[in-house]
């Protein structure tokens, strides 16, 4: 029995210095060791969709102007093979004129009436309308285009439209300055006859824009 005391005691003792010195001295503090149990899952496959964004528009395309027009080629043959088509109405108030707009570069057309070139930008569009009419002879209808100044008016009507343009300035050129019927980025437009009134030596032009 004397035995199983002291040994009691013993424990007791032992329990007693193991709390003094773990209070005074807490470094010396062994932490229970933590014992973790790692599961295991099995392997998610996630379904991920990419849609490419779109293309982004660069400043140079978003400025980029439409394709201009081709203004068709002169025949050699002033009398060349060409349908004969009136497409709608030029006037100018100025010289009296109210006349039919054919659609044609041979004399043809221009003979009938004061005609569009074709390939060149119609009446109303961006680009440049150009239109030959006659001097002196048939219906003249360009005999004073030399009179216009600018601010006149010029009326196209062609189909529903009816579209007005005020002359800008004029110029005298020879055959071979074709470059009058080049087209525009804006909407511009070119008149021109024969100069002086009854020889073919230059042309009258007259430069105008949509109002």
């Amino acid at each position: 029995m004397r035995r199983i005391i002291l040994g009691a005691w013993a424990a007791i003792a032992a329990l007693g210095l193991w709390a003094v010195t773990s209070d005074a001295h807490p470094e010396l503090t062994t932490a229970a060791p933590v014992v973790t149990t790692a599961t295991t899952l099995p392997p998610t496959t996630a379904t991920t969709t990419t849609t490419a964004p779109p293309p982004p528009t660069t400043a140079a395309a978003a400025a980029r102007p439409a394709p201009l027009a081709m203004p068709a080629t002169a025949p050699r043959n002033a009398y060349a093979a060409e349908p004969i088509r009136v497409i709608g109405m030029i006037e100018i108030p100025k010289l009296g004129l109210r006349s039919t707009l054919g659609e044609g570069i041979s004399l043809r057309n221009i003979d009938r009436n004061p005609s569009h070139w074709p390939g060149t930008a119609m009446p109303g569009q961006l680009g440049n309308v150009v239109v030959a009419g006659h001097r002196v002879t048939h219906t003249k209808p360009f005999r004073n285009i030399h009179t216009l100044v600018p601010g006149d008016e010029v009326f196209f009507t062609v189909g529903a439209g009816r579209y007005r343009y005020v002359v800008t300035g004029s110029q005298v050129v020879t055959p071979k300055q074709t470059e009058i019927v080049n087209q525009t980025p804006d909407a511009t437009g070119t008149l021109f006859a024969c100069h002086p009134p009854g020889s073919a030596r230059y042309r009258y032009v007259v430069h105008l824009k949509l109002a």
